[in-house]
């Protein structure tokens, strides 16, 4: 009888947890809710029904997603940004009010974007972790034990490196982007290596919390992307101030005052998260994959030629698409100079060689990232938007002009050319996967293994969730911030 009543418990606590997020997002979310009145001087009543609200319907629709903290943080962000953009008194003047000016439309959204920021730090950010933390206490998370030993070890030593790199930067330029908005340093070094500790905790804690979502280089970018606009958001812009005894001040001038840390910490994620998926193959490798039983029929440097073929036809493909944009927006003549003269020819040239070798970055960074076209469009967007910000932002100004300038006045000059770069991501991802899908289905009968479920991105994945929410971010914070 005993062991009756024990087989029956993980079958009830299946039945009723959905209700058990759903009262764990209502009480987050009225917190949330009075927190955002407090921050915003707004009236309590107001906003308590708005975070029960978001709480209650997070708990309902995106609890079960939350399988992790990492995963409920990601779903979170997103569902945050949601409510901003489509509640009629907040964001909605950017779509809503199709005969007003865009400057007065963008007035108006600017005017909201203490609102987002309050969302994300009050709202979506403590859901999101708090729903992704009581799932791991649930039975069916725990068919395969989590490991501390390797996020940890893998994350620690990533975080080390990445802030190795941004040290140099530190000493050499005088610029912290991880510790902007905080001050009382005696010597650049102390701050250096300050830099270099948090960046330790930060690649350990990015381990614990999307080891389990990563299944290429390239998603691991993507989850340092979207791990860094949560660092922005609660360290320069909610945490430094309030260590320093300054009250919360989100208001469109401070936040345009953050937007160079911003891109820092934009770049820190990325190289956090190439880092770390370097790291955590060679555990994999060296603790997992000397099994015999998980040996592999086809060889390493096959698939590796195969990816960069495919992403090279591809890479060429997107750039061809995507050259009307590039040319009518003029970011070539900007970047090469404005008295350097280029025939069309020569511009298409150079346009689709760096093409080509960006999309064999592409093919080797994603593949075997995902078989679903509408996931993998998604990445490959998400790919653009990296390259805009890594690239036309930041390595092309170093290499031609030995200099960067992060302001939002500049990249705003920049933003144009960010949507020939969102489209070629796509349209590469797009026949990318094409040429997966078609190996895929060639190779059923025979003895190369196919990608597995176990390779591609679960169902349950808050990949969309990334996408939407740096993407968003990305095109809307040069044009808020001007």
């Amino acid at each position: 009888m005993k062991l009756q009543e024990d087989e029956r418990m993980p079958g009830w606590a299946a039945r009723h947890q959905r209700w058990i997020d759903v009262l764990a997002g209502l009480l987050v979310g009225l917190v949330g809710g009075a927190l955002i009145a407090l921050a915003l001087h707004k009236p309590v009543m107001r906003l308590l029904p708005l975070g029960g609200g978001f709480g209650l319907l997070f708990g309902l629709v995106l609890g079960p997603r939350s399988t992790s903290p990492g995963a409920g943080l990601i779903w979170g962000q997103g569902a945050a940004f949601s409510l901003w953009l489509l509640l009629p008194a907040r964001a909605t003047p950017l779509w809503s009010n199709g005969a007003a000016p865009a400057n007065t439309m963008l007035v108006a959204t600017r005017q909201q974007l203490p609102e987002l920021i309050s969302y994300l730090v009050f709202l979506g950010i403590p859901l999101g972790i708090i729903l992704g933390a009581m799932a791991l206490r649930r039975e069916a998370t725990h068919r395969v034990p989590f490991r501390w030993t390797r996020p940890l070890i893998a994350g620690g030593l990533a975080g080390a490196v990445a802030g190795l790199v941004f040290d140099r930067w530190t000493l050499s330029g005088g610029f912290s982007p991880l510790l902007a908005g905080l001050s009382g340093f005696s010597s650049v070094g102390r701050s250096a290596l300050v830099q270099l500790a948090i960046t330790v905790i930060l690649g350990a804690l990015f381990g614990i919390l999307f080891q389990q979502n990563i299944r290429s280089v390239g998603s691991c970018m993507g989850w340092g992307l979207g791990y860094a606009l949560t660092g922005w958001v609660l360290g320069p812009l909610t945490a430094f101030p309030l260590i320093r005894g300054l009250p919360l001040d989100w208001s469109p001038a401070s936040v345009s005052n953050q937007f160079g840390a911003l891109i820092g910490q934009m770049l820190f994620g990325v190289l956090l998260g190439i880092c770390f998926a370097a790291f955590d193959w060679m555990w994999v490798l060296l603790f997992i994959q000397s099994d015999p039983l998980y040996k592999k029929l086809e060889g390493p440097a096959l698939h590796t030629f195969r990816s960069l073929f495919w992403g090279a036809v591809s890479g060429l493909l997107g750039g061809l698409v995507s050259a009307p944009f590039m040319f009518a927006t003029g970011v070539l003549s900007y970047i090469l100079g404005a008295d350097t003269h280029l025939s069309v020819f020569q511009a298409l040239l150079i346009h689709l060689s760096a093409s080509t070798l960006i999309g064999m970055s592409f093919g080797v960074l994603f593949r075997n990232e995902t078989l679903d076209i509408s996931l993998g469009v998604a990445w490959g967007s998400l790919f653009g938007l990296i390259c805009w910000y890594v690239g036309v932002l930041t390595l092309l100004p170093l290499a031609l002009n030995g200099h960067l300038d992060w302001r939002p006045n500049t990249t705003t000059m920049l933003l144009p050319s960010l949507i020939g770069h969102l489209l070629y991501g796509a349209v590469s991802a797009f026949i990318f996967l094409m040429f997966e899908r078609r190996f895929a289905s060639l190779n059923v009968t025979t003895k190369i293994p196919r990608p597995s479920l176990a390779v591609i991105q679960p169902a349950a994945t808050p990949a969309p969730a990334l996408c939407f929410f740096a993407i968003g971010l990305g095109i809307l914070l040069p044009l808020l911030l001007v």
